[in-house]
């Protein structure tokens, strides 16, 4: 591509149609019929052809076009689409002068923030960012806000007792401060000086039985059961899949394969980013013998429905996530011992422990984001023969827990 000169576009006479001078990464400038020059700047999102307007020559010169340009090309490069971010701007008033954090950081939650996330997520994040930031440091320009400043706001947060909301309040207030240095409206991040100045985050891990011994006390209370039919199955399939609590009280028949002896939990309902629930594919959770087996008993009482585990009330919503924490108390395992979610700890601790199976088997069946020794993430249909293979050795091994067998530890072949 040729690269313009000022006086080419000085000299150029317009014609009966639009006529297009080319200078490089996109940059153009447009003559229309009656003589006005107009810079475009031709680039691709997400696919996607998209032109933005830079300004009028000779009010906007050469030189400063291609600044425009590369300006948006910096954009572009943080994953961001320069016409949102100025529409963005636009919305929140930082195109007409007021460069405020606030302002800013508005601009990044709707253009980048909650094209990544969840909708839960983006609003607490928005939530975060009104209630303990904004009243400190939304008035101010992102350049005006020093280290120091920021620590002082952060800092009461961490005062409370909120110590993870803390660090979880800086980690957004610094994808804004590189939000603006992309966007040509700050000259550093001073949240990067912060590094260790908070508390750290004590993490608590869910209680969950992971002694063999009382694992099988609470696989023999729920085999013995006396509740709703459906609360009990749940309880039974809860250790033979250790999938999330939501995940699981949500199923439903049509994501049930019998015959492969399979489920398969659309994207949509994986702990993933947008992205991945958009497009991501399906985890596959392989049936043991004794899963299929409840699976069928249970088919002809809410088979006829759309959820494999209703509601109490109404056939239209799935089980509350209350039930099976509800039915767990009642059989005398307190929430300090035992949870929903405990008994993904549980199918961790001892897959691994008592059974010695693949560490990367078991957390590609947790769907957890598994990395490689290059980065790479692990995808979720991968090690599937090993995986069917380990959920049958484990429905096996509680089956042993429950009627107190003497299990012993082994290697996986």
């Amino acid at each position: 591509m040729p690269v313009l000169t000022d006086t080419q576009i000085r000299k150029v006479q317009p014609g009966e149609k639009p006529l297009r001078l080319y200078d490089e990464r996109g940059l153009y400038i447009e003559v229309s019929p009656r003589g006005g020059k107009w810079w475009r700047f031709k680039y691709s999102f997400n696919g996607k052809a998209k032109l933005l307007s830079l300004g009028t020559y000779p009010d906007t010169s050469l030189k400063l076009a291609r600044e425009k340009r590369d300006q948006a090309r910096e954009q572009l490069a943080q994953g961001i689409d320069p016409s949102a971010a100025r529409q963005a701007a636009k919305a929140s008033g930082t195109a007409e002068g007021q460069n405020t954090f606030e302002n800013v950081a508005r601009e990044w939650h709707s253009v980048m923030h909650v094209a990544k996330v969840s909708a839960s997520h983006a609003a607490r994040t928005l939530t975060r960012f009104e209630q303990d930031v904004f009243p400190w440091l939304g008035k101010l320009p992102p350049s005006e806000i020093s280290p120091p400043l920021l620590l002082q706001t952060i800092r009461r947060i961490e005062d409370r007792g909120a110590v993870e909301t803390a660090h979880r309040a800086l980690q957004a207030c610094g994808q804004v401060f590189r939000y603006a240095l992309a966007t040509g409206r700050a000259a550093r991040d001073p949240s990067a000086d912060l590094r260790g100045a908070l508390k750290p985050v004590l993490v608590e891990h869910m209680p969950a039985i992971t002694d063999p011994k009382r694992v099988g006390e609470l696989l023999r209370a729920i085999h013995d059961y006396k509740g709703s039919l459906v609360t009990r199955a749940a309880l039974q399939l809860a250790p033979l899949f250790f999938v999330r609590p939501g995940e699981l009280r949500k199923a439903e028949w049509s994501e049930f394969d019998f015959e492969s002896a399979e489920w398969r939990i659309p994207s949509a309902r994986i702990k993933r980013t947008r992205q991945e629930k958009a497009s991501g594919a399906p985890h596959i959770v392989p049936l043991s013998q004794q899963a299929l087996a409840i699976m069928k008993d249970l088919h002809p009482l809410t088979g006829h429905g759309r959820y494999v585990f209703p509601s109490l009330r109404t056939n239209e919503r799935p089980m509350s996530d209350n039930a099976i924490l509800s039915a767990l108390r009642r059989m005398g395992f307190p929430k300090e011992e035992m949870t929903g979610h405990g008994f993904r700890a549980m199918a961790r601790t001892l897959l691994a422990e008592r059974l010695a199976l693949d560490d990367v088997v078991i957390e590609a069946q947790l769907a957890h984001a598994v990395r490689d020794t290059l980065g790479r993430a692990y995808n979720r249909t991968e090690f599937i023969e090993q995986r069917r293979a380990m959920m049958q050795t484990w429905a096996d091994y509680l089956d042993k827990l429950r009627t107190g067998a003497d299990v012993l530890p082994f290697k996986a072949a």
